[in-house]
Parts: C-alpha cells; sequence; structure tokens
C-alpha cells in the first residue's frame, strides 16, 4: 500500500474567513501498516473504543483519553452545544450538571422573561409539543395532494404543477411499495411468532423449564412432524438469543415497532399536527410548543439523550461514562419526532440555537424528501453568519450520496457545490480497523460526506439513569460535535468554517480498501468514500490548532 505522510508544514491551508493566519497541517501517521485487531473486544473496551487512539490501540477511535492527558492544560471556556433531537431526560445522573441554563428566564413563573417568544425556556424548547408520532414526509406530501393529483397522468398537470406532480408520484410510489414490503414482513413475523410460542410450549412441557439450551433442545424427540418442526424451530432461533423467552421479546418489539410504522408513519390520513396551533406551511408562525424538553413520554427520548450524552455526559464523575468534551453545556431543542421532522421545525429549531448563544449545532436527523428546505438552507446560512458550526449525521441507508439521492439536512443546493462552510456531515465507523471499517449501513460520498467517526456500538446515557449500547451516523455526528465544542472552547479565535477545516485536514486516512454499501458491494479505499478521507482525531485536531493559533 502506498504509505501515507506529509511532512510538517509542506501544505497550508488559507481561509478568508476573519484575515487569520493560515492553518498548517500537520505531519499523519502511516496506520497503513498497522496489525489488524484480530480478538474481539472486551465490554469495557467496546464502551470505551470512541476514545481510544488507532496507534496505540489498532482501534479506529478518536484518540480523545491521549488528548485529555498529553495535550490539555487549564480550563476552557465554557461552550453551548444544541442537540435539535427527540428530547433529552434532563434529570439524567450523567447529564442534569451540564445542561445550559437560560440566564435571562426564571424558571416557572410563567413569564417570557428574557423577550424571546418563549415562555419558560430554562433548558430550551420543545417545538413539538405533545406530538410524539409522526408522518414521513413522503406520507404527508400523498396526503396533501392525493385529491389533486390521484388518478392523474402527467400530461393531464397544468406546466406550473408538473414539478409538484412529479414530487407526489416519487412519494406515492414510495410509499406504496414500502407499506406493501412492511405488511409482507409483519406478517411473516406474525407467523413466525406464533410458531416459536407453539414450540416453546411444548418444549417447557418436556424440559420442565423456560429457559433452556440449545443442548437440551437437542435431546428433545422427534417422533411426529410437529416435534420434528418444533425443534428445528428452537434450534434456529436460539442462534438469535440465548433464551427463547429473550427471543420472544425481541421478536415482539420488532413487531410492535412494524405496527408503529404502518399506523403512523405510512398514515396518509393522519391529523398529528393540530394539537400544536400552529400553521406548519408558515415559517412566520414561529412561537409553539412548550418547554417540556424531554417531551411528554421520556422513553421517546432514548435517541436524544444518547446523543447528548456521547457530546458532553459529565466526565469523571465516577458514573456512567465520560462525554468527549469537558466544558459543554447542552442546550435541548425536541423537533424530531418518531417520523420524519418538519422543515418548519427544524429551521426554527436552528435560528433558536443560534439566537441563544450555540456555537455547535448538532443535527442527528435526516430524511429524503422535503417540501420547504429552503427554510432550513436559510437557518444553516443564518447560522454561518453568526459563526456557529453544525455537525450533521449522514444518514444510516448504505448508499452513495454522490449518486443523486438527497438527504435533508445538508449544505449542497446542487448535490455538488456547498452553499455554507458551517456544517460538518460525518459517516459512522466501525470499532473493527480493516475491511469492514466503514459501518454497513452508513452513507458515504465524496462529495456528499465530508468525514467518518465512530458510530457502531456506542455506549452512552438513555433514560432514567440508563445507559444502552445504540448504533448509527447518529452517533458518529455527536462524537465530531464534541471535538468541535473543545476546540472551540480552547481555540475561540478561530472561526466556524475553520474549526471545520481543522477537523477535516488534522483527521487520520488510510489507503485499505474497505466494504460500504449495501451488503458490502461497494469496495474502494477508504480515502475515496468522504471528501477528507479521514477519520477524526481529536489529538490531531489539537496540534493542528495549537501550531495555527
Amino acid at each position: 500500500m502506498k504509505k501515507v505522510f506529509i511532512a510538517a508544514f509542506s501544505a497550508a491551508l488559507f481561509l478568508n474567513a476573519c484575515g487569520t493566519a493560515p492553518l498548517i497541517s500537520i505531519p499523519e501517521e502511516n496506520v497503513d501498516k498497522l496489525p489488524l485487531k484480530i480478538s474481539e473486544l472486551e465490554e469495557d473496551q467496546l464502551k470505551a473504543w470512541p476514545t481510544l487512539d488507532i496507534m496505540q490501540d489498532t482501534v479506529p477511535g478518536m484518540s480523545v483519553e491521549k488528548t485529555y492527558a498529553e495535550l490539555i492544560k487549564g480550563t476552557g471556556a465554557s461552550i453551548i452545544v444544541a442537540v435539535v433531537d427527540s428530547g433529552i431526560d434532563i434529570e439524567h445522573e450523567d447529564l442534569k450538571n451540564v445542561l445550559w441554563t437560560n440566564p435571562g428566564e426564571i424558571a416557572g413563573n410563567g413569564i417570557d422573561d428574557d423577550n424571546n417568544g418563549f415562555i419558560d425556556d430554562v433548558h430550551g424548547w420543545n417545538f413539538l409539543g405533545d406530538i410524539v408520532q409522526e408522518q414521513l414526509e413522503k406520507s404527508r406530501i400523498v396526503q396533501k395532494y392525493n385529491a389533486q393529483f390521484s388518478g392523474k397522468t402527467l400530461d393531464q398537470i397544468p406546466a406550473a404543477q408538473k414539478d409538484l406532480f412529479n414530487l407526489y408520484t416519487e412519494a406515492k410510489n414510495q410509499v406504496d411499495t414500502e407499506r406493501d414490503e412492511l405488511i409482507q414482513q409483519k406478517t411473516q413475523y406474525d407467523g413466525l411468532l406464533a410458531a416459536v410460542k407453539t414450540a416453546h410450549t411444548a418444549a417447557t412441557e418436556k424440559l420442565g423449564k423456560e429457559d433452556y439450551t440449545a443442548e437440551e433442545v437437542a435431546t428433545l424427540p422427534e417422533t411426529t412432524a410437529m416435534e420434528e418442526r418444533n425443534k428445528g424451530v428452537l434450534t434456529q432461533m436460539l442462534t438469535y438469543a440465548e433464551t427463547i423467552p429473550e427471543f420472544v421479546e425481541m421478536l415482539t418489539e420488532q413487531l410492535e415497532s412494524m405496527t408503529d410504522r404502518l399506523n403512523n408513519n405510512y398514515n396518509i390520513e393522519g391529523d398529528y399536527r393540530s394539537v400544536l396551533g400552529d400553521n406548519p406551511d408558515d415559517i412566520k408562525d414561529a412561537v409553539y410548543g412548550n418547554n417540556n424538553v424531554t417531551g411528554p413520554d421520556p422513553d421517546a427520548a432514548l435517541h436524544g439523550t444518547h446523543v447528548a450524552g456521547i457530546i458532553a455526559a459529565e466526565r469523571n464523575n465516577g458514573i456512567g461514562m465520560n462525554g468527549v468534551a469537558n466544558n459543554v453545556k447542552i442546550m435541548t431543542i425536541r423537533a424530531v419526532p418518531d417520523g420524519d421532522e418538519r422543515d418548519k421545525d427544524i429551521a426554527l429549531a436552528l435560528r433558536y440555537a443560534v439566537d441563544n448563544g450555540a456555537k455547535v449545532i448538532n443535527t442527528s436527523f435526516g430524511k429524503y424528501f422535503a417540501t420547504n428546505p429552503e427554510w432550513v438552507y436559510d437557518a444553516i446560512k443564518y447560522a454561518a453568519k453568526k459563526d456557529v458550526l453544525i455537525v450533521n449525521a449522514a444518514g444510516n441507508e448504505s448508499i452513495d450520496l454522490d449518486s443523486g439521492d438527497t438527504v435533508y439536512p445538508n449544505d449542497q443546493l446542487d448535490n455538488t457545490t456547498e452553499f455554507a462552510d458551517n456544517v460538518i456531515t460525518v459517516g459512522a465507523l466501525n470499532y473493527k480497523y480493516g475491511g469492514k471499517l466503514i459501518a454497513s449501513f452508513s452513507n458515504y460520498g465524496k462529495s456528499n460526506v465530508d468525514v467518518f467517526a465512530p458510530g457502531v456500538q456506542i455506549w452512552s446515557t438513555t433514560p432514567d439513569n440508563s445507559y444502552q449500547f445504540l448504533q448509527g451516523t447518529s452517533m458518529a455526528s455527536p462524537e465530531v460535535a464534541g471535538v468541535a465544542a473543545m476546540l472551540r472552547s480552547y481555540y475561540p479565535q478561530f472561526s466556524a468554517a475553520q474549526i471545520k477545516q481543522i477537523i477535516l485536514q488534522s483527521g487520520i486516512s488510510t489507503n485499505i480498501q474497505v466494504s460500504a454499501g449495501e451488503g458490502g458491494e461497494t469496495v474502494k479505499p477508504f480515502n475515496a468514500l468522504s471528501k477528507s478521507g479521514k477519520m477524526v482525531n481529536m489529538y490531531n485536531a489539537f496540534k493542528m490548532a495549537e501550531l495555527s493559533k
């Protein structure tokens, strides 16, 4: 493999922002000859893998602990990071001490003390009110235009409405196809669950217990066709879970999720928004929702709570886990339901974050249809004007975003040209250095994805003082947001655009061939799958910032 090395000071990147001195490149480690880590990580190692150092541990972490041990001196400035998500459990033991508190608001007095339009927005704002479930954007499009376009062909549509008709047609085709596929899958799972329960009842009677092993199943008789069938079902299912009751619980949860998606996400007759009392098609109707930033259902705040913990779970407090950043106050903005977010909510959430002092915003969500993307584009430009960095998840559909699919939000109008310099789009890394370095679910793209960061099996905070492993580019994004917050804390002289360039330019690259895409059918050098071709590395980012200050 080609040796990767850039001599110190061999390249300097001049940025126009603020007229500051050039950013200075640092030597890049040659990781191509690292031994592949064959052994599986133990649980403690897995919980901490995003913090590890690829050179020392052969695990593609961000060198977080190495940075704290060797580079971080003194106390940096406190940085507000806004988490635009599904809500956050603000009572969590590892988060309650790192929350942003609005200095201009008196809690619980029912008055808009700071005159920002939001009453008692002490820790942020909930733009969804009591909404938990929602449709997909494509379902909303079908619902909105069905009466106008159903049954018609393109040649029957006036010229001024043809683009809208094409949007409707594409949305309807996807909704119909995906809903039918989900119904078929649910039918299969219903049948499987019934078969497993029947087999489990029979095995429990014969073995005298519910928690039996595969070895004990092997001793069961096969004197009838039913006994043979039951034994085969149980043997196969015990390869997916340690016990059959665990498998039944897992399958039941999946069926419940499918039912919710059918009843809510793909519902083209839903009315979820009316409880808010706003006009979702009017961006100027901007004050709605409430100050319950956790949301009405704490369980629905799982995603946002997990994201917040990755960024800023209180470090070194002897409980739970350590977030990436130690000088962060988390601003909670609830705008992402269990379905597709609305463009209006996201645009206003971004503006709320900017107007209330956030210097970094994490956006771990996305969709492939948008009816008012210009509202979000304008909000991104507003954040850029106010020097706020947005860190964004690339998406989990295993697709090349350069192939034409547009994921919203994004910073590209035509899928190639950026209209703002303050957005970092992040793909997900696996914890295994080698051919499976990129998470199998992660989107990628030389133009549309900026960089990769840890996103598989990420341990973080979840509601009710609990902790879980979750995975997705939703987890990779806050890893980078944490690094960005630390850089903004210790190097306030750099603009959002410069912090972006430091993170991209200081990462670690490799020429190794990796699998990407659905089923891993795309095999390319890792450095060809994102704009920077790199993995985020906090240690290198701090070294580069120090040299360039």
